[in-house]
């Protein structure tokens, strides 16, 4: 930026970190790129066209009424790929700006035969901003988004009143918002969070009143690697899942 202009203060969905890209992963950007990759453009998404090889694992032709899932950073795409596995009838876009993450899924998708993925590789808020129209998303996963430890850095955590407002008015009503994270102090913060934006229901109130507000893992998120590390050590994890009113 110019000498005394300030940085602008923004929603950033990422922090940028160094990676290696393996060699796998750097051929499965060469062979699977070109079809699973979307580029970031400032317009709407035309779901049907992104889509259109994607109808044969669930058998179901209509790509324009599946179900869109949208998740935000996956990682290394570990749950990514099991999930889409076990959902073929729902399109999911993923967002990630990590390339290493990026090489890893598309090589998990040429590996599992997965048709239903598609990623864009840039910064989620943008993705939201400009190429998701209003109520045009059926779900929403964000899993282990960087828990930011140190209190000073808490506003840099990805789960803000902000972003979750501009997820919410994407949602069709029915939809839902899935978060996982394992770092207690921001369980309660996106529970909060969650529990303030109008337009959502916390869908475990009533159903599992027990859990104080957080909901059972849903049946379709595995336990990663990471995560059953975690659990081994007398780590909690907590699954909030709030639906569009």
């Amino acid at each position: 930026m110019p000498e005394g202009v300030a940085y602008p203060k923004e929603i950033k969905s990422f922090v940028r970190r160094a990676g290696r890209t393996t060699t796998g992963q750097a051929k499965a950007f060469e062979d699977l790129g070109p079809r699973f990759l979307l580029p970031y453009q400032p317009n709407a998404i035309d779901f049907v066209a992104a889509y259109e090889n994607s109808t044969q694992a669930s058998g179901q032709n209509d790509a324009q009424s599946r179900p869109i899932i949208l998740e935000i950073g996956f990682g290394m795409g570990e749950a990514t790929a099991h999930i889409a596995g076990v959902m073929p009838e729902k399109n999911f876009l993923c967002c990630e700006v990590h390339e290493p993450g990026v090489g890893a899924l598309l090589k998990r998708i040429g590996e599992q035969n997965l048709s239903n993925i598609r990623i864009v590789a840039h910064d989620a808020v943008d993705v939201i901003d400009n190429m998701l129209p209003l109520q045009s998303l059926d779900g929403v996963h964000i899993f282990f988004p960087d828990p930011w430890h140190k209190k000073k850095h808490n506003k840099r955590r990805l789960i803000q009143s902000a972003l979750i407002a501009k997820l919410a008015a994407r949602l069709k009503v029915g939809g839902y918002i899935h978060c996982a994270t394992d770092w207690q102090p921001y369980a309660e913060q996106i529970l909060e969070v969650l529990s303030q934006e109008p337009l959502l229901r916390n869908t475990a109130t009533t159903s599992h009143p027990e859990l104080a507000g957080y909901a059972p893992k849903p049946h379709y998120r595995p336990l990663t690697k990471f995560e059953n590390r975690g659990i081994k050590l007398g780590h909690g994890v907590w699954d909030l899942v709030f639906e569009r009113i």
